[in-house]
């Protein structure tokens, strides 16, 4: 495995992560139902996934790059 694909890795699930805590704010919000988070914390806790699954991303990308350097 080169350096930084298990960090893009977890990007990418914290990624689909984020996505579904959208998509249950979306859904609280629609159905106006009285959830423990409610429709803002949902995408609150949406948002704050997807920039970390951002720098972990960045993160493996530039190791990859670094390790892809040093090979040559």
């Amino acid at each position: 495995m080169l350096a930084g694909q298990k960090r893009i890795f977890v990007a990418r699930m914290f990624s689909l992560l984020g996505f579904l805590c959208g998509v249950l704010g979306l859904l609280a919000g629609v159905l106006q139902r009285t959830w423990e988070l409610g429709s803002l914390g949902w995408f609150a806790g949406g948002a704050l996934l997807e920039l970390i699954a951002m720098f972990v991303f960045l993160d493996g990308a530039i190791g990859m790059l670094e390790a892809l350097i040093r090979s040559r």
